[in-house]
């Protein structure tokens, strides 16, 4: 179906938006003009290029398998970033809370049969629920090193008093941590009322009816909640571990 129509009016009509989101940049102070030009660039390089890679990927569920994985891999390295500032060996435990969220689920989604086992059905759907990993390993694990930042002499006393390191960070930072599943949880209870989602709208432009849709869009919200609960869980734990590290260095045991 000719959703959106490739040529000039689409690529001057780019080049307005992102000029736009770089002139309100600047003007009211969010940061260098350049970030939303370099983030659109990227996407446009990024997309044209999955768009080749992904025309090979669908041939077979080996290639999805070995893609996906790759996918798990970028999406480690874009949370080890925003959780520790860094690439450095450690900081890439951010790997263990997105591939322990969306593999089994995505597992469980193939074997159940409510989604045919075909590289076209099962790449987008695994793509989402690693997407989503990766954000709420991204949003609980900052939450966690602000918390333990902000508040580590409640860390330090909670060890005085002789709690274990696990529960010196349960008591200070899980909550905070919880609130990494806030953006996932409210898309849940507000989907057809607020916003139609991405597989929603997808499905139904590709010519699918609209209960096809939203079975479509259901099955990736309830997975996506399972996906994050289990990402923001794990990711507390490795902090807990003290396999991440903390804001200003390892924690005091």
């Amino acid at each position: 179906m000719d959703t959106v129509r490739l040529g000039l009016a689409l690529a001057v009509l780019l080049v307005v938006l992102v000029a736009i989101g770089a002139v309100i940049t600047r003007a009211a102070g969010l940061g260098p003009w350049r970030q939303p030009v370099t983030a659109s660039v990227r996407a446009v390089l990024q997309l044209a290029g999955i768009s080749l890679i992904i025309a090979v990927v669908l041939r077979s569920l080996v290639l999805t398998a070995l893609f996906l994985l790759l996918m798990v891999v970028a999406a480690a390295g874009t949370s080890a970033r925003r959780v520790t500032g860094s690439l450095r060996p450690g900081s890439w435990w951010t790997a263990l809370p997105i591939a322990a969220g969306a593999i089994p689920t995505v597992l469980i989604i193939a074997v159940s049969g409510a989604v045919p086992l075909a590289p076209v059905a099962v790449l987008p759907t695994a793509g989402i629920l690693i997407g989503g990993a990766m954000t709420a390993t991204s949003l609980a694990g900052r939450r966690v090193v602000d918390e333990l930042d902000a508040h580590r002499g409640a860390y330090e006393a909670a060890l005085s008093i002789g709690l274990s390191r696990r529960e010196a960070v349960s008591l200070v930072a899980r909550p905070a941590a919880a609130t990494a599943l806030v953006p996932g949880l409210d898309q849940t209870r507000t989907v057809g009322l607020v916003t139609l989602p991405g597989a929603f709208v997808g499905v139904l432009l590709a010519g699918a009816s609209p209960w096809q849709a939203g079975a479509t869009q259901l099955l990736v919200l309830v997975a996506l909640v399972v996906v994050q609960v289990v990402a923001v869980a794990v990711t507390v734990e490795l902090f807990s571990a003290g396999l991440l590290p903390a804001a200003d260095g390892p924690l005091p045991e």
